[in-house]
C-alpha cells in the first residue's frame, strides 16, 4: 500500500502529490519524487514499473522478496535490497526487507514483511535541506543508514545475552542448558550475519571504484555506512568466536561433572567390593564366624567389615572422590 508520495525541489518539500501527478513533477527541473510503499501489490508494482521505466528483473525481485542484500545497476537506475531485523515477542529475530529504486529524479522504497516504520528517515532528511538538495542519492543514503543503525541495538542485545550465559558457565548443573542457549544465540548471530555481510560488500561498491552516477555526490556518506557495517561485522565475528570458546568450556564442564560422578561411583564400588569380599570368605553358613566355633566370630566379622569400609571412605573422602 502507498504510504506517501512527496515531491521535493531545491532541498525543500514541494507538495504531497497523487500518483497520477508524478509524471508532471518528474518533468520539472531540479525536482525529484520520493515514494514509500509497504507490501506493494501487483498493481502498484506494475504501475511504478511503467511510470519510472524500471527493469523487469528488479521488479521481479521486489515482487518475490526474500532477496539477498545487494546493490545492482540497471542503466542509470540503482536497485538495492536491504534486510531489516527486529525481535519478536518470543525473542526471535524476524527478517524483513526494504527494496529501494533510485533514479536521477526519484526514490522508491518498498517495505516487505517489516514492522519498522521509515517515517523518521523522511523527517530527518527534511530537517537538513542543504543535504536533501543533493537529491535522490542522499535519500538513498538516509534509508540505508537508518536500516544499518537499527542493527546496533540488536548487536548490543546479543552481547548482553552472551554475557548472561557466560555468567552461568561455572555454575554446577547448568552446562547442558548453557550449550542449548549458546546454539540458539549462534543461530541469531548467523541471521544477522546474513544481513550484514552481503550489504557490506555492496556498500563497498558505493564508496570506491566506479560509483553509480546517482551516488557520486554522496560517496563520503556511504563510506560512513560502510564503516558502520564493517564494525558490526567485526562484532559479529567476535561474538561467534566467543560462543565457540564458551561451547568448548561448557563441554569441558560437562566432562568434569561426569568425571566427578564416575569417581564417586568408583569409590562406592570399591567400598562395597571389600565388604563383599569379606562376606564371601566368611559367609559360608558356618555355625560361628569367621572361623569354626568362634563364639564372637560373627560380630568380629561385622566389625572388621565396618572398620574397613570406614577407612576406605575416609581415604576416598580425603582424595576428593567423595
Amino acid at each position: 500500500m502507498l504510504i506517501n508520495c512527496v515531491a521535493y525541489q531545491d532541498g525543500k518539500r514541494l507538495a504531497d502529490i497523487e500518483p497520477d501527478a508524478i509524471s508532471d513533477h518528474l518533468a520539472r527541473p531540479e525536482c525529484f519524487v520520493w515514494i514509500a510503499l509497504r507490501d506493494a501489490t501487483e498493481t502498484e508494482l506494475a504501475k511504478i514499473k511503467e511510470e519510472f521505466n524500471l527493469h523487469e528483473l528488479a521488479i521481479e525481485d521486489a515482487r518475490n522478496g526474500h532477496q539477498r542484500p545487494k546493490v545492482e545497476e540497471y542503466g542509470d537506475i540503482v536497485f538495492a535490497v536491504v534486510q531489516t531485523l527486529e525481535f519478536t515477542a518470543t525473542d526471535e529475530l524476524h527478517v524483513g526487507e526494504v527494496d529501494i529504486f533510485v533514479g536521477p529524479n526519484f526514490v522508491i522504497s518498498i517495505r516487505n514483511r517489516c514492522q519498522q516504520a521509515l517515517l523518521g528517515v523522511r523527517e530527518r532528511a527534511e530537517r537538513e535541506p542543504h543535504l536533501l538538495k543533493i537529491g535522490a542519492g542522499f535519500v538513498f543514503y538516509a534509508l540505508m543508514d537508518a536500516v544499518v543503525d537499527r542493527y546496533l541495538p540488536i548487536i548490543d542485545a546479543l552481547e548482553d545475552e552472551l554475557e548472561a550465559i557466560e555468567g552461568q558457565i561455572f555454575e554446577p548443573g547448568t552446562a547442558r542448558g548453557n550449550i542449548k542457549r549458546l546454539y540458539m544465540l549462534k543461530q541469531k548471530i548467523t541471521v544477522v550475519k546474513h544481513a550484514v555481510t552481503p550489504l557490506l560488500e555492496s556498500a563497498g561498491k558505493l564508496t570506491s571504484g566506479r560509483v553509480p552516477m546517482v551516488c557520486l555526490g554522496t560517496r563520503d556518506y556511504f563510506r560512513d555506512v560502510y564503516d558502520h557495517l564493517a564494525r558490526i561485522n567485526a562484532s559479529l565475528d567476535t561474538l561467534r568466536e566467543t560462543i565457540g570458546t564458551a561451547i568448548q568450556v561448557n563441554l569441558s564442564m560437562t566432562t568434569i561433572e561426569e568425571s566427578e560422578v564416575t569417581k564417586k561411583l568408583a569409590a562406592w564400588a570399591g567400598i562395597f567390593a571389600v565388604a563383599t569380599a569379606f562376606a564371601g570368605i566368611w559367609g559360608m553358613n558356618f555355625e560361628h564366624m569367621p572361623e569354626l566355633k568362634w563364639h564372637w566370630g560373627y560380630p568380629t566379622a561385622l566389625g572388621v567389615i565396618a572398620a574397613t569400609c570406614v577407612v576406605l571412605y575416609w581415604r576416598f573422602r580425603r582424595a576428593g572422590w567423595l
